[in-house]
């Protein structure tokens, strides 16, 4: 009873509190396919020394980025992180609650959040950003489903050049909604733009564009705009924040909502989250957008304050007819997201995304030289990510890299079934020249 505090007595109670007899008639709605049948196959219990020795030993197993060369991406990426975001973050005061519904008794926090703001419209060139959403793919069903309510149609054209871990949270998200996601072939690594003309119609929404695309490649987000905008779509762009520091940004080229990941903004990898949903708006379409968003006013004595604007949006207050049913946001991680910002500032923004870029293309050029590999999307105009096509084994050469010490990139064989031969390479501004060289060793 140390982890598990039901006894019968208090299932027999909540079962008759809710005028059921049994937990086989609670469950009885859920399809048997999808029940589990006999126990649960579980080791024996443990003492509580054993346990703490299991959970040590597995903790062990695991490998940090600081232990290996790390040329992962996919949409978590290996940044560096001043040490002063760590510093000024964990302090107590941000570490403890940061969404609270009395939120303006806060100052101090929805002061962060507002500057996390100001700097994300700064870097999308956008004019409206809310204080954050969960990750990439939660931001970016958001931005469909507030497409629908304004625009008032169904039609959503989801490429496949999108990372296709937001295109499955993007169907389970609309999967009982009124919402048709038509699928964008890709044409050598980008959008097929002849066939998303083609799809487009009447009943469009909006159109999906994530430039650098899930393959790191360079979409071209104004024709794209501008065949949405031709049939009365949105345009919703899924952007990388640092690359925001060498290429034009969406709102340059009239996209409506743009979403993204704010994962390299001073947040670290952690084993897979959390991580931080960036989404920010044109003016016209304030009203719609989801979570919270942090205005700035002043108090009855004329001093500067701020608070929660347009809150009537949130769940908690209009409940069914609700903006959205997100009702909170990543306040720690937007706070780091600031910090770095901030300290960095934008000619460090723009530094760290051209030596990006630069590192990758050296890479791309020696990586291409060798014998049994080439770039699966030659021509195709890239940032820090691009793909490698080899003659050899994909899992091999990635397994043989690791005995190295380095993590070499990602199978896309996992999510494209033409692409078994490829893997994806990212190289952040972390990766010295030597690193890079000693890559190129391994894979040769």
């Amino acid at each position: 009873m140390r982890y598990t505090q039901l006894t019968e007595t208090d299932v027999a109670a909540m079962l008759d509190r809710i005028g059921v007899s049994s937990i086989e008639s609670l469950l009885s709605r859920i399809d048997p396919a999808d029940r589990l049948k006999g126990e649960l196959e579980l080791p024996a219990a443990v003492s509580e020394l054993e346990l703490l020795a299991e959970l040590d030993r597995l903790g062990k197993r695991n490998r940090s980025c600081d232990e290996q060369v790390c040329f992962l991406g996919a949409g978590a990426y290996d940044h560096f992180i001043p040490t002063v975001v760590d510093a000024l973050a964990n302090q107590s005061e941000f570490v403890t609650a940061y969404t609270p519904y009395q939120a303006e008794a806060s100052q101090g926090a929805l002061q962060a959040f507002y500057e996390f703001q100001t700097m994300i419209c700064q870097l999308t060139g956008m004019d409206v950003s809310n204080a954050s959403l969960y990750e990439l793919g939660s931001a970016t069903a958001e931005a469909v489903l507030m497409a629908r309510s304004i625009t008032g149609k169904r039609r959503v054209l989801v490429p496949e050049t999108i990372q296709p871990d937001c295109r499955t949270v993007l169907a389970t998200y609309t999967r009982e909604l009124p919402i048709e996601l038509v699928s964008v072939p890709m044409d050598r690594g980008r959008v097929d733009e002849a066939r998303l003309r083609e799809l487009l119609d009447k009943d469009t929404a909006a159109v999906l564009a994530q430039s650098p695309n899930f393959f790191g490649c360079v979409e071209q987000i104004d024709l794209m705009v501008e065949a949405a905008h031709g049939v009365g779509a949105l345009a919703i762009v899924m952007v990388d924040p640092i690359a925001c520091g060498v290429l034009r940004p969406p709102g340059a080229f009239g996209a409506d909502i743009v979403v993204g990941e704010g994962q390299p903004l001073g947040i670290p990898l952690s084993l897979g989250g959390p991580y931080l949903g960036l989404m920010a708006c044109r003016q016209e379409h304030m009203r719609k957008i989801p979570g919270r968003v942090v205005g700035a006013t002043h108090d009855a004595a004329g001093r500067r304050a701020y608070c929660l604007t347009l809150q009537t949006r949130e769940q908690h207050i209009r409940r069914e007819r609700a903006t959205s049913n997100v009702c909170t946001n990543q306040g720690l991680l937007a706070l780091r997201a600031a910090i770095y910002l901030s300290v960095m500032g934008k000619q460090g923004v723009v530094r760290v995304a051209k030596q990006c870029l630069d590192r990758a293309h050296y890479a791309a050029v020696r990586i291409a030289e060798l014998d049994g590999f080439e770039l699966a999307f030659p021509g195709a105009p890239f940032f820090k990510e691009f793909a490698v096509r080899t003659t050899k084994d994909v899992s091999d050469v990635l397994a043989a890299c690791r005995q190295r010490g380095i993590l070499a990139g990602v199978p896309l064989g996992r999510w494209y079934d033409e692409l078994s031969d490829c893997f994806l390479v990212a190289v952040t501004e972390k990766r010295a020249r030597g690193e890079i060289d000693a890559l190129v060793e391994a894979l040769a």
